[in-house]
């Protein structure tokens, strides 16, 4: 998942329960950048109200409050708000000064505690984080408590990035009350306590910042952030929200959380062993629901690396991830029609069909959760995926069908501008960074054909149906001859490649990797394990020879054993990831080497759909993934697989790296593989598709 457009890549080749670790620690040797950027990836917690009344979304990273979204989660509206505490004549931060622990207190609900500590054992500050189902505020009930026996006071930093960045940020504060509102972006804050606040100020340190003391009661304090368009509408939705007990809004937001869960599935005899795991994966799949574009589902609420610094332009403002890409939705849909909210999974289609391009029947590669399209490049399975979701979970009504029309039309009419290549070339992969013939988005391509045609042929256009079904049927029986060596490097019998520029896959015909991988790799070289798409998919059988050889080169290239379990990279040479040093991922030259993709817990959970198939125990599959997850039941886009910075202390094999967390397809394949476990068969297999290749 290269989150950015080709065109950017192409300038730079030629882009188990238990309380947690303490793995603040290590980000306290990083200081942030003072007044730019978002923060880390890797984030500990993601909450927010399960009712849409709350348009709010709080995330942690670092021992802090990070990223806050509000009115929808395309939009940032906080960097940070972390506490201090005043200790000796010192003032100590959560991010830099103390060591945070975070947890899931109650296994099914997105309620948060965060116990940080200072070093030298002074202090301890105990936060439980919500939201207001009620109103769009965040309140954080916060509990000081002195170890040594000295006083200590207790302080509060709020650092907004209103409506997606902190320039036109304006700070009103009053004694009490904590105000800002940006006029233009119409998004304003306004954080209260109670006890209530004491000199609150506002400060400038290259932006807007403010602080204040909070008095406590008892070592007790609530904090209530509100947001809303204008100052006076945030300060009365913060002081609201600080009208009610804290246990009273705690209350009702994990009864929400718990209703949810209640209405899907029953956890399934296979993910017994990992309960908690799951439900976390349904809880962040439900959560990662735009509130105000009901449907449109985000890949992450994060900024990885460089997308969250400001100074780069990449990310200014702040965009890729926490956008809807209509592949993730296809992933996520197909894991909420598993577990049971078949509902949400249709009001996913519905977004899809709603925010198609009308020009042409194509979708947005990426785009905000109001169906703006963000990036423009084309991927030929964001095209047919969305087809082949329509018809898993029903959604075929006639305004659907009248889309799966416009989509296949522009699919066969399709002709790549640079290349004149006729689909099932793409102008992009499953990856995003190359284009020619991919075995998966071919399969993607080939599933939608059918699935649609059997929506057609239900709707009496047979021939329409007819016709699309023998496009499907001819590029089936092609797609091997696209994208499968007999001649390559890695093994005497055929296997499948990434991806062919020409659809000759004997032709040692060259490429650059992009991410500072070779500038020159022969095509016949590189592989991933995303043909695995056509024999979930009912394509290929899971036994055929080249399937077999091609699963034996995909794992002496790319399989990562950890204590954790068995991981994949993407695929040979990729380099989307931190440096050696753990640095974070920028855009690098041609065969510089110097960032390095890790090993991706979704690539897990699809090798375990396979096993299924092939008649095996998808069981270790299933337990790598949840052995991924944080201690909080975050699972990373990518773990740590030996190489440095991989070590026995902060960056230990098989567990996050600072990449995107939590990612929703990692959540989606585990909830997915899981019931493909309980099932005996793929998910998203569709039976128009295995019953017209019989193997």
């Amino acid at each position: 998942m290269d989150r950015r457009p080709l065109v950017a890549a192409t300038a730079v080749a030629a882009l188990a329960a238990a309380l947690v670790s303490p793995t603040a620690a290590a980000h306290a040797e990083r200081p942030e950048k003072t007044g730019k950027g978002f923060t880390e990836a890797d984030k500990a917690g993601f909450g927010t109200a399960r009712g849409r009344d709350s348009k709010v979304w709080f995330t942690l990273q670092g021992g802090r409050v990070s990223e806050v979204f509000y009115p929808d989660l395309s939009t940032p509206s906080v960097r940070t708000l972390e506490l201090t505490v005043t200790d000796q004549g010192r003032t100590d931060q959560q991010s830099s000064d103390m060591t945070t622990v975070v947890s899931r207190p109650d296994e099914r609900s997105l309620r948060f505690t965060q116990v940080s500590t200072d070093r030298d054992g002074h202090y301890r500050v105990t936060e439980e984080l919500v939201t207001d189902p009620a109103r769009s505020a965040v309140v954080i009930h916060v509990r000081l408590e002195s170890l040594d026996g000295a006083a200590h006071e207790l302080g509060v930093e709020y650092d907004p990035a209103l409506g997606n960045g902190g320039a036109g940020d304006r700070g009103h504060s009053t004694q009490r009350v904590l105000k800002a509102e940006d006029e233009k972006a119409r998004v304003a804050s306004a954080l209260v306590a109670s006890p209530a606040l004491t000199e609150a100020k506002d400060e400038k340190k290259g932006d807007l910042v403010q602080t204040a003391t909070l008095p406590t009661t008892g070592g007790e304090s609530t904090i209530s952030l509100g947001f809303g368009r204008s100052d006076q509408d945030a300060a009365r939705t913060a002081k609201a929200a600080s009208g009610q007990p804290w246990a009273t809004t705690a209350a009702a937001y994990d009864q929400g959380w718990h209703d949810y869960l209640g209405s899907l599935k029953p956890v399934p005899a296979s993910a017994q062993a990992i309960t908690r795991q799951y439900d976390a994966s349904a809880l962040v799949l439900a959560a990662g629901e735009d509130k105000r574009n009901p449907g449109a589902f985000v890949a992450s609420p994060s900024v990885p690396w460089v997308w969250g610094d400001e100074i780069k332009d990449l990310s200014s403002p702040s965009a890729s991830y926490h956008e809807v890409w209509s592949r993730d939705l296809y992933q996520i849909g197909t894991a909420l029609y598993a577990m049971g909210d078949t509902a949400a999974a249709q009001r996913a289609v519905r977004w899809l069909f709603r925010t198609q391009q009308k020009k042409d029947g194509s979708f947005p590669q990426n785009s905000d959760t109001d169906g703006t399209e963000e990036w423009t490049e084309l991927q030929m399975d964001q095209v047919t995926l969305p087809i082949a979701l329509a018809h898993l979970v029903g959604q075929t009504d006639g305004r659907t069908y009248r889309g799966i029309k416009k989509a296949v039309r522009f699919l066969l009419h399709f002709r790549d501008e640079e290349t004149g290549r006729k689909a099932p070339y793409s102008p992009q992969e499953r990856w995003e960074n190359q284009s020619g013939y991919s075995p998966a988005t071919i399969a993607a391509q080939i599933d939608g054909l059918v699935t649609g045609a059997a929506i057609a042929r239900d709707k009496g256009d047979a021939k329409l149906a007819r016709r699309w079904e023998r496009t499907a049927d001819r590029w089936a029986r092609k797609v091997k001859g696209w994208t499968m060596t007999t001649n390559g490097p890695l093994s005497a019998a055929p296997y499948f490649v990434r991806v062919t520029k020409d659809g000759k896959p004997d032709k040692g015909t060259r490429y650059a990797i992009g991410d500072g991988g070779p500038a020159r790799a022969d095509q016949r070289r590189v592989v991933d394990p995303s043909f695995l798409d056509l024999v979930r998919f009912g394509i290929l059988d899971p036994q055929d020879p080249d399937v077999l050889n091609s699963l034996a080169v995909v794992d002496g290239d790319l399989k990562v054993d950890t204590p954790n379990g068995s991981f994949w990279h993407r695929f040979s040479f990729d380099g989307y990831g931190e440096k050696a040093n753990g640095d974070e991922w920028e855009i690098t030259d041609d065969g510089s080497r110097e960032t390095f993709g890790r090993g991706w817990p979704l690539l897990a959970g699809e090798r375990g759909e396979y096993a299924v198939q092939a008649g095996q125990s998808g069981a270790p599959y299933l337990q790598a993934m949840a052995n991924a997850a944080s201690a909080s039941d975050m699972i990373a886009e990518q773990v740590w697989d030996g190489r440095p910075p991989t070590d026995a202390a902060t960056h230990l094999a098989g567990e996050g790296t600072r990449s995107a967390t939590p990612l929703l397809w990692s959540h989606a394949v585990l909830v997915r593989l899981a019931w493909t476990i309980q099932n005996g068969r793929p998910v998203d297999q569709q039976a128009v598709v295995a019953d017209r290749y019989p193997r």
